[in-house]
C-alpha cells in the first residue's frame, strides 16, 4: 500500500498552520486506524492544523495522493470521512483565485491551490465508481465530488441522473443538487439540466421531497426569473411531505424529541465556565440538521433575498409541517429571519410559540430559545411561554429548573429566560429557585436584571453572590461581570455596598474588566452611592486608563463636582479611553465648555465613532450654537458606518428641532428592510426604529 511509503516525503520540509508538518503521518495513519477515537483525534488535528480554517498548505496537497488511497481501500474504516475531507480541501480550492499567489506561515509564497486541484482533478474518475458504493455514508460526499471535479461536464449529469432511482432520499436531493451545481458552472449542460429539473418537479409521481428539491434547484439555475409562483408551488409540496413510520427519515439523522451526542447532567471540565461550556453546546446544537430537505428550503430563503413576504409564507407552512424534523428546523430560518429584516413578524412569533409543546421538549427547548433571542418582538408569544413555564412547574415540581431529565431542564430554563426577558415576573419563581439552590444559577442571573419588579427579591441574592465570588480566580470574571450587570439593570440603589466591595476586591486582583463593570453600575446609582466615594476617589488617578476613566465617570456621578472631573476628563482625551471620556463631558453638560475647543477638533478624526461621540457631546454642551456643524458629522459618519446610527438618532432626538436637516435620512431609514443598529441585533434595531418615528413625529 501506498502509506507504506509515507516517510518517503520530506514532510520536515514543509508547514501547516502551526509549524513543521512532520506531524502529518502521524495524523494519516490515524485516520486508518481501526480504534474510533485515534481516528477521531486525527482528523481533528489534520482539519485544525493541515487544513486550518480551510486553508490549503503544501503539506495538504502532499496527502491528498495517500488519502486517495484511504478512500478507495475496502480496508478502510471510515472512508466517508476521508472522502469528506477531500470534498473539503477540493472546495476550498475551487473557491480560490487560481492566477492569485498566497502566503505560506513562513512567509513564502504559495499556490497549493493550484497544485492541489491539479491532484484532485487528476483522480476524479474515481468519484464515478464511488457514487455507486454499497455505503450511503460513502456515496454522499462522493456525489458532490463527482459534480465538482469530474472536467467532462456532460458525463457527470449522465451519471449523476442515472443514480437517482433507486437512492435514498437523502442522496437524490444531494444529486438533484448537484446536477444543479454543474449546470451553473457550465453553460454547455445548462440548458438540458434545466430542462431535467423541471421535468422531475412536475412528476407527480415521484417523491414530494425530490419535487420540491428540483422546483428550488431548478430556480437556482436562473435566479433572476423566480416568478410568483415558485413560492405557492413550494407549499404545496411542503403539504404533501409526511413524517416516516418511524420518525426518522432514511439518512439515520436525529428526530425532534431526541437529543444525540450529550451526556445528562454532563458538566464543564475543571476551570472552564459554565458560560463558554454552554457557548460550544450551542454552537453544536445550531449545526444539527433534522430533515433531508432543510438544505432545499434554506437554498429557497436565499434566492428570495429580500420577499420577506414570500419567505414569511414559507416560514409558515414549515413551522406547520406534519413532519416534526421539518417544523424543528424552521425554528431557526424563522429565528433568522426575524433576526436580518424588518417587518411586521407577529404571525411567525405566534408559530414559534405554538413549537412549545409539553410532550416534545427538544422542540420547545429550541422554540424558547429562538423567542428568548428575538427581545421586544417576542411579546406576542409571552401567553404561551408563561403557559408552558407554569405547566411545567405543576408536573414537574418547583424545582423543574434544575429537573434530573436535561431536556426538560434545559427547555424549562430556555422558556424562563424567554419570558424574563420580557420583563413578565411569572419568571421569577424559578429564577428564584437558580440563586438560591445554584443549579444552572448563571443562566438566570443574564436575565434577572430584566425583572425590576422584583428588584427588593432579586437584589440581595445577586449581591450575596458577588460578595462569594473568587476574584484571584480569572475564570470567574464572566460570572462577575454578570451579577454586576444583573445588578446594574435592576437599579436599586440597595445593591451599591456589594459593588463598591466588589470594587475594591476586583482593583485588589487586578480584574480590571470587573471593576470598570462595578464603578458604572455604581456611578449608574447617583448620590445614592456617594458612600463610596472613597473606594472611587484613588481610582481616578490610577495607571490603568481603563480604571481611571470609569472612576473619574462615577466620581461625576456620585458628587456632581463639575470643576474636580472636567479637566481629568480632558486629559483622558489624548488617550485611548477618549469616547468614554466625550460621553461623560456630554452628561455634564454647559459646566464642560472648556473642553469645547477640543471637542471640536475631534470632529475632524479619522475613525467614525471618535466624530460621532465628540458630536454628541457638543450639541449637549454646546447646545444650539453647535447644531449645524453636529448633524452634518452625525450624517457623514453614519452613511459611512450604520453601526453609529443608535448613537446617531439618539443625539438627533436631543436636538429636536435642530435636526430638521437629517429628516430626509430619518425618514429613508423607515423605508429600509433589512435590520441596521449597533451589531444589527434585534432590541438595538426597534430602539433605532422608535427613535426614527419620535423625529418624524414632531416635524
Amino acid at each position: 500500500m501506498m502509506i507504506n511509503e509515507i516517510d518517503g516525503v520530506d514532510w520536515e520540509s514543509m508547514g501547516h498552520a502551526y509549524g513543521p508538518a512532520s506531524d502529518v503521518p502521524g495524523w494519516l495513519r490515524g485516520m486508518a486506524s481501526t480504534d474510533p477515537g485515534v481516528r477521531d483525534e486525527a482528523f481533528s488535528h489534520f482539519y485544525s492544523a493541515a487544513h486550518h480554517q480551510g486553508d490549503v498548505y503544501l503539506c495538504t496537497v502532499a496527502s491528498l495522493p495517500f488519502l486517495f488511497e484511504m478512500a478507495d481501500s475496502p480496508e478502510a474504516p471510515d472512508r466517508a470521512s476521508i472522502i469528506g475531507l477531500l470534498l473539503s480541501i477540493g472546495q476550498t480550492c475551487l473557491g480560490m483565485d487560481p492566477e492569485a499567489v498566497y502566503f505560506a506561515p513562513d512567509g513564502t509564497e504559495s499556490r497549493a491551490h493550484v497544485d492541489a486541484l491539479a491532484v484532485i482533478g487528476g483522480r476524479a474518475e474515481v468519484f464515478v465508481r464511488w457514487v455507486r458504493d454499497r455505503d450511503r455514508l460513502v456515496r454522499r460526499p462522493a456525489i458532490e465530488g463527482l459534480g465538482l471535479f469530474l472536467c467532462d461536464s456532460a458525463r457527470a449529469v449522465e451519471v449523476l441522473r442515472s443514480l437517482l432511482p433507486g437512492s435514498g432520499m437523502v442522496e437524490r436531493l444531494l444529486i438533484v443538487r448537484t446536477v444543479a451545481s454543474v449546470a451553473l458552472r457550465d453553460a454547455a449542460v445548462h440548458g438540458a439540466a434545466a430542462s431535467w429539473l423541471a421535468a422531475l418537479a412536475g412528476n407527480t409521481t415521484e417523491a414530494p421531497e425530490v419535487r420540491l428539491a428540483a422546483l428550488v434547484h431548478r430556480a437556482r439555475c436562473t435566479p433572476g426569473e423566480i416568478g410568483d409562483a415558485v413560492v405557492p408551488a413550494a407549499v404545496g409540496l411542503l403539504r404533501e411531505i409526511t413524517p416516516g413510520e418511524s420518525g426518522r427519515d432514511d439518512d439515520g439523522s436525529c428526530r425532534a424529541g431526541a437529543e444525540p451526542g450529550v451526556a445528562g447532567g454532563s458538566a464543564p471540565a475543571p476551570g472552564v465556565p459554565p458560560q463558554v461550556a454552554a457557548a460550544f453546546e450551542d454552537l453544536e446544537r445550531q449545526g444539527r440538521v433534522h430533515a433531508p430537505t432543510t438544505s432545499v428550503l434554506s437554498a429557497l430563503h436565499t434566492l428570495l433575498g429580500d420577499r420577506v413576504l414570500e419567505r414569511t409564507a414559507l416560514l409558515a407552512e414549515q413551522l406547520r409541517s406534519a413532519a416534526p424534523a421539518v417544523r424543528y428546523d424552521a425554528i431557526r430560518m424563522a429565528r433568522d429571519l426575524i433576526a436580518q429584516w424588518r417587518g411586521d413578524h407577529t404571525g411567525l412569533v405566534v408559530l414559534l410559540a405554538g413549537c412549545l409543546l409539553p410532550e416534545d421538549a427538544y422542540t420547545s427547548a429550541a422554540a424558547a430559545e429562538a423567542l428568548g433571542s428575538l427581545g421586544p418582538v417576542s411579546e406576542p408569544a409571552r401567553e404561551s411561554l408563561a403557559s408552558y413555564v407554569e405547566a411545567a412547574r405543576a408536573k414537574h415540581g418547583p424545582r423543574v429548573w434544575a429537573a434530573p431529565e436535561r431536556l426538560v431542564r434545559r427547555a424549562h430554563q430556555e422558556a424562563v429566560r424567554a419570558l424574563a426577558g420580557l420583563g413578565d415576573l411569572r419568571a421569577l419563581p424559578s429564577v428564584l429557585t437558580a440563586l438560591d439552590e445554584g443549579t444552572d444559577a448563571w443562566r438566570a442571573v443574564q436575565v434577572a436584571g430584566h425583572l425590576g419588579e422584583a428588584a427588593g427579591e432579586l437584589t440581595p441574592r445577586l449581591s450575596k453572590l458577588l460578595a462569594e465570588v473568587d476574584f484571584s480566580d480569572s475564570s470567574q470574571s464572566m460570572s462577575a461581570g454578570a451579577l454586576v450587570s444583573a445588578l446594574r439593570e435592576l437599579a436599586d440603589p440597595a445593591a451599591a455596598p456589594a459593588l463598591a466591595s466588589a470594587v475594591t476586591a476586583a482593583v485588589r486582583q487586578e480584574q480590571w474588566g470587573t471593576a470598570v463593570s462595578a464603578l458604572n453600575a455604581l456611578a449608574s446609582f447617583g448620590a445614592g452611592s456617594a458612600f463610596a466615594l472613597e473606594v472611587v476617589r484613588p481610582l481616578a488617578d490610577v495607571q490603568d486608563l481603563h480604571v481611571r476613566a470609569a472612576a473619574t465617570a462615577a466620581l461625576w456621578a456620585l458628587e456632581g463636582d463639575a470643576a474636580g472631573v472636567v479637566p481629568q476628563l480632558v486629559e483622558l482625551l489624548d488617550t485611548h479611553k477618549q469616547s468614554e471620556a466625550v460621553e461623560v463631558l456630554g452628561r455634564i453638560g454647559q459646566a464642560a465648555a472648556p473642553a469645547l475647543p477640543r471637542l471640536r477638533k475631534m470632529l475632524t478624526a479619522g475613525y467614525e465613532w471618535t466624530r460621532v461621540y465628540a458630536a454628541a457631546a457638543l450639541w449637549d454642551i454646546g447646545g444650539d450654537a453647535e447644531a449645524s456643524a453636529v448633524v452634518e458629522t452625525l450624517l457623514m459618519a453614519w452613511a459611512e458606518n450604520d453601526a453609529t446610527s443608535n448613537h446617531v438618532l439618539a443625539c438627533l432626538n436631543r436636538m429636536g428641532p435642530a435636526a430638521r436637516p437629517a429628516l430626509p435620512r430619518v425618514r429613508e431609514e423607515l423605508t429600509l428592510l433589512r435590520r441596521s443598529g449597533r451589531f444589527r441585533s434585534i432590541s438595538n434595531d426597534e430602539e433605532l426604529l422608535a427613535t426614527c418615528r419620535a423625529i418624524t413625529a414632531r416635524s
